[in-house]
């Protein structure tokens, strides 16, 4: 039998209200968030500072359907939105969201671009 967790739950949560705000919406990025997420934990995306700093620009909005993590810095202001942070990555980062903050901010989606 499978064991639901706590970070079971909070997912389900977040895939629930992704599957209504793109509805609602019509914004098929929530789609393809949903998608990413539904993936084994196992193959949950990890994204390095590092990387999100090499492929974005100044005030970019991002969404990492997986984990930020703190390898390297980032030396531009950027948004980054994720279901979840480690601790050096949230010391290292001005400004950081859940994706449900970025969702309620951010309905449509618009202007946000997905790294996995």
């Amino acid at each position: 039998m499978k064991r639901i967790t706590k970070t079971n739950n909070i997912l389900l949560s977040l895939i629930k209200d992704l599957k209504i705000a793109s509805t609602k919406n019509k914004a098929n990025i929530w789609k393809s968030v949903i998608k990413e997420l539904l993936k084994p934990t196992r193959k949950m995306r990890e994204v390095n500072l590092e990387k999100i700093n090499r492929i974005t620009k100044e005030n970019d909005v991002v969404i990492v359907p997986g984990k930020v993590l703190g390898s390297g810095s980032l030396d531009h202001n950027v948004t980054v939105a994720a279901f979840n942070f480690s601790e050096s990555a949230k010391k290292k980062l001005e400004k950081y969201l859940s994706i449900h903050e970025l969702v309620k901010k951010n309905p449509k989606g618009t202007g946000v671009r997905i790294i996995a």
